[in-house]
């Protein structure tokens, strides 16, 4: 870890107010923003942005979402889900999805992106099965389950469109991880305890998030970044939250990210513009993280270094 990045350090806390999801937000924003970036220009070249994921080589260590449910919003009859799976494959990134019934995500990966499939925690673990063999069925590269959306806003387990949620234990993750046979994905790990426990029960890779805020206060997620990567040296690690532009995604593949997923930042460009609108963010970010790795003087994607970033 770069000895410019403290934790915890008065620089790099930020006053948290209600709690709510919006604040965590916010406190995303303004983290990513204190972060500051030495230049070194000299013998700088044109980056490669090719990295691979799980093995595979995509064109660049920006990829989509794991998003759920947009195909309900769909204008002009596209459909949202598609139509970033599309865009994905156009631009060859990886792509999510998140918590889809299986008929619609046959429908996603017919679209021919190479996908992971995010899977509630469900109580009832029957459906966790069936949905991890479902997904290798319809070719996905990866499966994995959101650790942070095990408790409601009630105090008790969530419910997510009628269906009840339940704990993850490590015995439990060990048991998909097993069944799965292909790379398990651990979303939304925000500790340093809990990126150890998944390394124990044989995850492949780890996405660091608080899910847009579902934890009341949670850290962003590059605040605890760097220290989960020091325990995580080999697996594969990915980031979510408030990746906006290249320049927040050049930020976070310096403190140790292998990869990291633009959400909401490609919301306004699906909805409006579909496929089209979000390869038009995705270049742009695209360029921005070229155009700060350049700066830097980082020739590629395994060539970062957080001692070019400053809290300010």
């Amino acid at each position: 870890m770069s000895e410019n990045i403290k934790w915890p350090g008065p620089a790099g806390l930020i006053p948290v107010t209600s709690g709510k999801p919006e604040d965590a937000n916010v406190h995303n924003r303004n983290y990513l923003n204190n972060i500051l970036v030495e230049m070194r220009a000299i013998d700088s070249v044109l980056p490669d942005k090719h990295k691979k994921i799980f093995g595979i080589e995509f064109d660049s260590p920006i990829m989509m979402p794991a998003f759920s449910h947009l195909n309900k919003v769909g204008k002009d009859g596209k459909k949202p889900m598609l139509e970033y799976a599309k865009a994905a494959k156009a631009l060859n990134i990886l792509n999510w999805v998140g918590m889809e019934p299986d008929d619609e995500f046959k429908e996603i990966t017919d679209i021919g992106a190479k996908t992971v499939r995010i899977i509630k925690p469900f109580a009832d673990h029957d459906i966790i099965f069936e949905q991890i063999e479902f997904a290798k069925k319809c070719g996905a590269i990866a499966v994995g389950i959101d650790i942070d959306h095990v408790p409601g806003t009630d105090g008790k387990y969530d419910i997510v469109d009628g269906i009840p949620m339940g704990p993850v234990t490590q015995s439990d993750l060990t048991e998909y991880v097993k069944f799965a046979k292909i790379p398990f994905v651990a979303k939304g790990v925000l500790s340093v305890q809990d990126a150890i426990k998944v390394k124990k029960v044989g995850c492949s890779a780890i996405v660091v998030s608080h899910h847009h805020g579902r934890i009341p206060f949670g850290i962003p997620p590059l605040m605890i970044l760097p220290r989960i990567r020091e325990v995580l040296k080999e697996m594969e690690i990915f980031v979510d939250c408030s990746m906006d532009t290249g320049y927040d995604a050049y930020k976070a593949l310096a403190l140790g990210a292998d990869a990291v997923s633009v959400g909401r930042g490609i919301l306004p460009q699906l909805l409006k513009y579909g496929e089209s609108g979000v390869i038009e963010k995705i270049n742009k970010m695209n360029e921005e993280l070229s155009e700060l790795m350049m700066y830097t003087g980082i020739k590629d994607t395994d060539s970062f270094d957080s001692s070019v970033l400053y809290i300010k």
